[in-house]
């Protein structure tokens, strides 16, 4: 079954309190297209990147089975973000946004691939999500959709409608609590459930992850513990893809509660290889035999 990415796909600039690293693979369909492909394929990933953008980076996600087939090619610069971590890695600041070809982007998805089963509308501009699922035509498919502070703020309108139209939200807890006006996330997941998706997965970062479902269905994950986290960058992006490509892997167009809550253990723990160095450089190394090993071990801390 076809999986279908789409968001940014950017060059990053990041500095930790360690390190310093620049020209690195970032953007959210990246790291979700990658994730997805550590589960099952194939993967297309749907985005733009300008004459810039590093060939290593390309050569990368097609050594990873992630077709790009539906990547545009711009003569302008590539989207680009630098930031900085600060001491404790949850904060960071934002030194430069360099939007370029995502000013005026208009999703275009090839014939040979409107009928994806398993649609992933990664972080970008809610217009653009609509783009995309317009374009996507199977009878019988399962959407995800990400987003952020900064659409909830200037793209309302547009996100409400989105969210009518898919099967699963993924959000940060504090863009949950901002959404919808509380500091309760049992009450925050709830009330996105009531803006249209059947399911909600509230990010809790370093905490894991809260899944909502129809008549209260609940669950809570945790996280892997970490013990070297040299750059978060991305993580949300990959427990995103994760989470779908194990959807995918088992065919589950029509999840059960209980393959969406192992399905967001998986993505959850693919996030953790994301955060062990730069960009995605553990995540690129991560074999089936690790991840397989890390669930074993996971399931060990987390059960009683």
């Amino acid at each position: 079954m076809k999986i279908l990415v789409g968001g940014s796909v950017a060059i990053d600039n990041v500095k930790t309190p360690t390190a310093d690293e620049s020209n690195l693979l970032g953007g959210s369909a990246s790291y979700a297209a990658l994730a997805a492909s550590k589960l099952a394929g194939p993967v297309h990933l749907v985005g733009i990147v300008g004459h810039d953008f590093p060939n290593e980076h390309l050569e990368m996600l097609q050594g990873n089975g992630v077709d790009l087939s539906a990547l545009e090619r711009s003569e302008q610069a590539s989207f680009t973000w630098s930031g900085e971590y600060h001491e404790n890695m949850n904060e960071r600041t934002t030194h430069s946004v360099a939007i370029n070809v995502l000013e005026n982007w208009s999703v275009k998805i090839p014939p040979h691939l409107t009928d994806a089963a398993f649609v992933v509308l990664a972080n970008m501009a809610p217009h653009n999500q609509l783009q995309m699922l317009e374009q996507c035509q199977a009878s019988e498919r399962f959407v995800v959709a990400d987003t952020m502070d900064l659409w909830i703020a200037v793209a309302n309108p547009e996100l409400h409608e989105v969210l009518q139209k898919i099967d699963l939200l993924v959000i940060n807890e504090s863009e949950a609590r901002e959404f919808v006006g509380t500091n309760n996330l049992i009450i925050a997941g709830e009330r996105l459930l009531d803006k249209g998706p059947r399911y909600v997965v509230i990010k809790l970062g370093e905490f894991g992850a809260l899944l909502f479902g129809p008549d209260r269905s609940f669950f809570r994950c945790g996280a892997w513990p970490l013990r070297n986290l040299a750059d978060p960058t991305g993580a949300g992006d990959t427990f995103l893809g994760g989470l779908i490509g194990d959807l995918a892997a088992k065919q589950a167009l029509k999840p059960t509660f209980a393959q969406l809550r192992e399905a967001v253990v998986k993505g959850s723990i693919l996030a953790s290889y994301t955060c062990e160095d730069f960009s995605t450089k553990s995540l690129e190394s991560a074999k089936s035999d690790d991840l397989e090993a890390r669930l074993l071990k996971f399931r060990e801390y987390s059960g009683w």
